[in-house]
């Protein structure tokens, strides 16, 4: 699960679920967005999670 390799990654981090509409699902970290399935049109695989946020 990619929660899972975010913690991993980033053990001090906090991850959170917050509810949305339309089929966004984004990835934001201190505000800054590191992926969005809007922008891409499809979901994340499990690294573009973590390097969502490695990246951001």
């Amino acid at each position: 699960m990619a929660r899972d390799q975010l913690l991993k990654a980033h053990p001090s981090a906090t991850v959170s679920l917050r509810r949305s509409g339309g089929g966004v699902f984004e990835i934001t970290v201190d505000g800054r967005l590191g992926y969005s399935k809007k922008a891409t049109g499809r979901f994340p695989t499990e690294a573009e999670v973590v390097g969502g946020v490695a990246g951001t």
